[in-house]
């Protein structure tokens, strides 16, 4: 049993939610991994633009933005569940990018959320090989779960 919550802190209604749930569960699935915990969080531009100045100091909003809570070794709860920490998900950002790169919006907050449920558990694209290996890993999980470019 896991432990996910998400979030709606947008100020509109998101019908894709039940679908990001479901997507996390096969994620997790594929990846082999039980009694996890953590939070996504569905906010508009302003929200995590205001999360990444001040947390990267970078004055632009962002799509996605992670604050893991294990960086060097695995944080557990008294209940034995893995707490991964939290995913903000700009829903504005979102819509943009969807019409941006041409696909749908369902397929882009999939994305991003994969790309964030990644960086939780230590995936990085910081070097051209980490960036390969996150990036087959994202793309083999949405296939698996049948959200295609």
């Amino acid at each position: 049993m896991n432990n996910v919550e998400v979030f709606n802190e947008y100020h509109d209604d998101v019908k894709e939610i039940d679908t990001i749930k479901e997507l996390i569960a096969f994620a997790i699935k594929y990846e082999k991994l039980e009694k996890l915990e953590f939070n996504i969080i569905l906010v508009d531009n302003t929200y995590i633009h205001n999360l990444n100045l001040n947390y990267r100091h970078i004055d632009r909003p962002t799509d996605v933005i992670t604050f893991a809570l294990e960086d060097d070794k695995i944080v557990s709860m008294p209940n034995d569940y893995r707490v991964l920490g939290d995913i903000y998900i700009s829903i504005d950002k979102a819509k943009e990018q969807a019409e941006e790169y041409g696909h749908s919006f369902l397929r882009e907050i999939c994305f991003l959320t994969i790309h964030g449920f990644l960086h939780l558990l230590g995936y990085d694209h910081m070097t051209k090989e980490d960036e390969k290996v996150m990036f087959k890993e994202q793309e083999d999980i949405l296939n698996g779960f049948g959200i295609t470019r």
